[in-house]
């Protein structure tokens, strides 16, 4: 069975595991956000949220998978024998399905900019071009459809060739990769000329510009951006060995996640404001707003490229988890998972056509007022995840004994024995709370 393979490291599982979080929501979707809601203060609540709500979640994710060894289906089973707490991980699968194929939209638009770059098409434009080449590539039915599917290919590739000769393997190369190329814009971006004002509009925290929105949204996007709720953490979690420390582990991918959304902040908000452009662009802010920043720059689209590639590999690694968290429950051994990982990914691929051309030609038709790809991404992010973090945190304290939890946290590590009461205590009080505050709030209960 696929869940008897290992990690071959302790890195190897950090890496891959802070891959799967830092993602999308890290670096597209954090810098936007942070934009639409002051900068220094929402980073300080999200922050904030992050520790509280995020890491209690990781580490209950943790103790499931790592305590079980089984799937994202099995594991529940194993600790809740006869009872319906299964469809935690059924509820997962799905989750990541449709996540996985409305993000392999996004993946795809990366790959489009690479091409772009690479072949000169977004040398020498103006702020205006930028916007219409963005609006073309993205309603274009035969583009989408093609960047969407190469997405998607490099994704089953690696899931089809295993957990350390795949998923950890790509993971060892991108993630070293991400932090030194963004690293090298990071320190391009904080020497252009009036890059102070971005600095202090993402670092020095302005509470006057906090509102009820602000603290709900940092909470959601905290939330968010650890890849949790969706049992992908339980299914790589189980890959792991009984003598790993899992709160070092869980503190360690917090901590790379949180550094960076810094550097993604660091690389963005600098250069937008030494140009004098807005750092609430919202979504289209790395597709419009930056190619407009580099372009002004000595060796401008040479750093661009370098962003794009390091955008893709954040969003490569966290759909690899995508993957692998359905190939793990339905590949009955090893010898299965090359077959399964072409059919569930190309699966995923045809379900997420009409997300990619909800652009385009598709662009006319709504559900419920929302575009098939919005319709997508409400789901998962505002329905589905938090439904599942939810039940996570409310099935770890009731079906696991507090015990027996208390011997999986210290596993490999006696450092954490006086953490365990406040880890327990945020999982089973606070975390509730906090997701069902999210959940009211997109749901526009209040």
């Amino acid at each position: 069975m696929s869940q008897r393979e290992q990690w071959s490291s302790k890195l190897g599982f950090i890496l891959a595991a802070a891959g799967s979080a830092i993602g999308l929501g890290a670096i597209w979707k954090f810098p936007y956000i942070a934009g639409q809601n002051g900068g220094g203060a929402f980073f300080l609540i999200f922050i904030l949220f992050t520790l509280l709500l995020g890491l209690p979640l990781l580490l209950a994710e943790f103790v499931i998978g790592r305590s079980t060894q089984a799937n994202a289906i099995n594991s529940y089973k194993k600790i809740a024998p006869g009872s319906k707490w299964h469809w935690i991980g059924v509820l997962g699968m799905v989750s990541c399905f449709i996540l996985l194929s409305f993000y392999s939209v996004i993946g795809g638009w990366i790959v489009a900019y690479l091409f772009k770059v690479v072949t000169g098409g977004l040398n020498h434009l103006t702020s205006n071009q930028y916007a219409e080449i963005f609006g073309s590539t993205i309603s274009d039915p035969i583009i989408s459809i093609i960047v969407q599917f190469l997405f998607i290919l490099i994704t089953i590739i690696v899931v089809a060739r295993g957990v350390q000769n795949g998923i950890e393997l790509a993971s060892k190369f991108m993630m070293p990769a991400l932090f030194i190329l963004f690293i090298i814009l990071v320190i391009r971006a904080v020497t252009l000329d009036g890059a102070m004002e971005g600095i202090t509009f993402l670092l020095q925290p302005d509470f006057s510009k906090v509102t009820s929105k602000t603290v709900l949204e940092a909470m959601g996007q905290s939330f968010f951006t650890l890849s949790v709720g969706v049992s992908v953490m339980v299914t790589y979690s189980s890959y792991l060995p009984k003598n790993q420390s899992l709160p070092r582990s869980a503190f360690s991918i917090v901590g790379m996640n949180l550094a960076i959304v810094l550097l993604a902040g660091l690389a963005i908000f600098p250069a937008v404001f030494a140009f004098g452009l807005k750092p609430d662009a919202g979504p289209v802010l790395l597709f419009n707003v930056l190619p407009t920043v580099f372009s002004h720059l000595p060796f401008g689209m040479f750093f661009f490229g370098a962003f794009l590639i390091l955008f893709l590999f954040a969003a490569l690694t966290s759909a690899f988890s995508m993957l692998e968290i359905i190939v793990s429950v339905i590949s009955k051994n090893t010898a299965q998972r090359k077959k399964w990982s072409w059919i569930i990914g190309l699966a995923i691929f045809v379900f997420g056509v009409p997300s990619a051309l909800s652009f385009g030609i598709l662009g006319d038709v709504k559900l419920f007022d929302k575009t098939i790809f919005d319709l997508m991404d409400f789901m998962v992010s505002n329905v589905l995840m938090p439904l599942g973090s939810l039940l996570i945190a409310i099935f770890v304290p009731l079906k696991m004994k507090k015990s027996s939890l208390y011997e999986e946290i210290i596993k490999g590590s006696k450092l954490f024995k006086g953490l365990f009461n406040v880890w327990y205590f945020l999982l089973r009080f606070v975390a509730p709370l906090l997701i069902i505050a999210v959940m009211l709030d997109v749901l526009g209960v209040w």
